[in-house]
């Protein structure tokens, strides 16, 4: 059994990050901690993205931290720039990753206040586990009525192909979500289908006016809020609205973004609404988020009555050796930076608590 201070679970943006603090502040890649992920190669969730979202329609990415990333090609695929920006990043810090590797689960070890970490690949033993497994590996698929008898094709938007994909082109095709990625997918959609149709829960709430600094913490200290009190974490965007860009307010103009409310079941050759009206349909795209990846964390039994983790900055409250980042309000780029470098303070203030010898760093480094 390996034998480490910290094991990071997740090497996308939350995960690199956490990995550079920990780095900084003084302890080794591979001897002091070591970073586990699952995915074949750098680039996070990047790497499974659609290939016509390219890096020019990236919405908020920023840099890791220490490393800029320069000179990409707005027309390249993002899922492309941002795993090499990810590979080149996991070599100029030597964070030696260990991939594939599987965690099947994290639990007490029973002595010395340590954890285990099980993998596919060998057991791991740690004073602390920042976990940064994301979302990507466990898209939410609504359950309606009927849905085993539609004859059509159903996929989430983890398995969209891009809009020339033969699922699409001259097919009826009903987009189900209010979130960024549903409106993406049915710009594009659009100008191959020969019909769509955009069904949401709730009426989408378009914002005109800038998003600002203010208002970008006005929304994730509403996320917040809900992490703080133990309930499942909402995205970011849910308490922002969707952005009136140009081509959205075309795409509104035109009817491609009419929206229309959620039907109740699904037929055998399309959707049906409680009124008894129908849509015939060939494809239903479901575009409905994503929740978190945590379920190797159910040994600690970490959950609240209220069904979400209970969070003190990226601390969990149930037990502090846990640090969630990109998890509720660092589920952004951004977020994700700041969790990395806030989890780390705290795990270095935990093992000090331990007496286990941290290593010395400047003040300016945490």
């Amino acid at each position: 059994m390996n034998d480490v201070a910290v094991v990071v679970v997740g090497a996308g943006q939350a995960g690199l990050s956490s990995a550079y603090h920990l780095r900084r502040t003084g302890w080794e890649p591979g001897a002091d901690f070591v970073v586990l992920d699952h995915s074949p190669a750098p680039g996070g969730a990047w790497q499974f993205r659609w290939p016509t979202l390219t890096y020019g329609r990236v919405h908020g990415m920023h840099a890791l931290p220490g490393m800029e990333l320069t000179g990409a090609d707005p027309g390249r695929p993002s899922s492309e720039v941002i795993g090499e920006y990810f590979a080149a990043y996991e070599r100029a810090f030597a964070l030696r990753v260990r991939r594939p590797v599987d965690v099947r689960e994290v639990r007490d070890a029973g002595w010395g206040g340590r954890l285990v970490v099980r993998t596919a690949q060998g057991d791991w033993t740690a004073r602390a586990v920042i976990n940064a497994t994301g979302t990507w590996d466990r898209p939410f698929w609504p359950r309606v009525p009927g849905q085993e008898l539609f004859r059509g094709r159903q996929l989430h938007t983890a398995q969209y192909p891009g809009p020339r994909s033969d699922t699409f082109k001259g097919r009826r095709v009903v987009v189900v979500g209010g979130g960024t990625s549903a409106v993406q997918h049915l710009l594009e959609i659009a100008e191959v289908a020969r019909e769509t149709l955009w069904v949401t829960r709730r009426p989408p709430r378009f914002r005109s006016n800038s998003f600002g600094e203010e208002a970008g913490r006005a929304a994730v200290a509403l996320v917040e809020e809900r992490v703080r009190e133990g309930l499942p974490p909402r995205s970011v965007v849910s308490v922002t609205g969707l952005p009136m860009t140009e081509q959205v307010r075309r795409a509104r103009e035109s009817g491609v973004l009419e929206r229309h409310p959620m039907f109740a079941r699904l037929a055998e050759d399309g959707v049906v609404w409680a009124d008894g009206g129908r849509a015939p349909a060939d494809t239903v795209l479901w575009a409905t988020g994503f929740r978190p990846v945590i379920d190797h964390l159910a040994p600690l039994r970490l959950r609240e009555p209220g069904g979400g983790i209970r969070l003190e900055g990226t601390r969990v409250s149930r037990d502090p050796r846990i640090h969630l980042v990109g998890y509720g309000p660092s589920a952004s780029t951004i977020g994700a930076n700041r969790a990395g470098r806030s989890a780390v303070r705290d795990v270095r203030a935990l093992l000090a608590e331990g007496n286990r010898e941290v290593p010395a760093v400047s003040p300016a480094a945490v």
